[in-house]
């Protein structure tokens, strides 16, 4: 099993949402006003006068062999609009109860 995190513009939170549902990916845990800045020269989200724009993320627990689709799919929405952002980071799981 894998955990996925995937950070984005609260833009895309319905486009997220859609993604998961067309992959069949039923189990997750959302993260609103996630606040931050990317590592490749991306602007602050901190949801303030200044840096007004916020992030969200979510998180989900699925199988290895989904793994390359969802990253796939990300990568697809990234590709819409760089400006905007999102990333996904992949980690395994050794338990779950």
């Amino acid at each position: 099993m894998k955990a996925v995190f995937i950070v984005f513009n609260q833009a895309n939170t319905e486009r997220v949402e859609y993604m998961l549902d067309v992959l069949k990916i039923s189990g997750f845990t959302m993260f609103e006003q996630v606040q931050g800045r990317g590592t490749n020269g991306g602007e602050p989200r901190r949801g303030t006068h200044t840096w007004p724009e916020m992030n969200s993320a979510v998180m989900t627990v699925i199988e290895d062999d989904k793994v390359p689709e969802l990253l796939s799919t990300v990568r697809k929405l990234d590709n819409r609009n760089k400006e905007v952002g999102v990333r996904a980071f992949v980690w395994n799981i050794e338990e779950t109860v």
